[in-house]
């Protein structure tokens, strides 16, 4: 069977050992750190840190590959998007203009636009492979306990727990339906042309959302006949207990959501200047 699109990786390495609070501690560290600063050397020295997490933690590319795939495009079409909508940002952001290559109308390139689409780019590398890397070396159940633990209403993190536990059962049954419709003589191949594939696609896609509503019905319906919601707390199986590693975790977590902080200071803004 093919990796899940997005969820748990049962590989075993360094960071499958640690407690979901402090993976989680570290994913919301980078993510408040990268919303908070805008300065290219922080970001770039946490993005190098977490491809770092990434080669460690056992984690293929490509078992995130689509993820992936769907994030890069995302990262240029937003680039693009910047460029053509305002070319010039860069400019009025740090006060000068040093034209690189002369475009037609108000599309010139300038050094101080490269410069702050740099540093949007970095902010996808430092914050995405924290992130990833947290769904992709935790249990659901763990999952869901570490949400608890920081302060998530249990039904909130039991919810997404249950929402990354059913993501390869989703993908499984659209392979089947997908070679059950195929055997029919519906192409869904790459061999097809693209407007055949796009119609016969609404063949698989339809009786697998009919099947994905059946299953939320009668898991919903057992979660109520067993009183799920009704206490105000509940225990948990699957609760790793915090080590020595949790503890440098959670360090690093506290100092990358920091270091930001004092650059607002040291550089009198969310940027750093280089042009000055």
């Amino acid at each position: 069977m093919s990796t899940p699109l997005l969820g748990y990786v049962d590989r075993p390495g360094p960071l499958h050992t640690l407690s979901g609070v402090s993976k989680l501690a570290l994913a919301l560290g980078v993510v408040l750190g990268a919303m908070i600063g805008f300065d290219v050397r922080y970001l770039a020295a946490v993005a190098a840190g977490s491809l770092a997490l990434w080669g460690v933690s056992r984690v293929r590319a490509r078992d995130l590959a689509v993820v992936l795939w769907l994030i890069g495009i995302f990262m240029v079409l937003n680039n693009i998007g910047i460029f053509l909508f305002a070319p010039g940002y860069g400019t009025e952001l740090f006060g000068t203009r040093h034209v690189l290559l002369e475009g037609p109308w108000r599309w010139d390139v300038t050094a101080e636009q490269l410069f702050y689409q740099l540093a949007v780019s970095l902010k996808y590398l430092a914050v995405l492979p924290s992130v990833l890397l947290f769904v992709a070396t935790t249990r659901p159940p763990e999952f869901a306990s570490s949400l608890a633990r920081i302060g998530v209403p249990y039904r909130i993190a039991y919810a997404v727990s249950l929402a990354l536990r059913y993501i390869p059962d989703v993908q499984r049954e659209f392979r089947t339906i997908s070679r059950a419709q195929q055997a029919r003589g519906l192409d869904t191949t790459r061999g097809a042309p693209l407007g055949t594939r796009l119609r016969n696609l609404t063949s698989v896609l339809m009786p697998l959302l009919l099947g994905t509503f059946d299953r939320i019905d009668a898991v919903s319906a057992a979660m109520e006949l067993r009183g799920f919601g009704r206490g105000r707390g509940r225990t948990w199986l699957v609760r790793t207990p915090l080590r020595g590693g949790d503890a440098v975790v959670i360090a690093a977590a506290v100092l990358v959501a920091v270091v930001p902080i004092a650059l607002l200071a040291v550089n009198g803004g969310r940027f750093w200047n280089p042009f000055v």
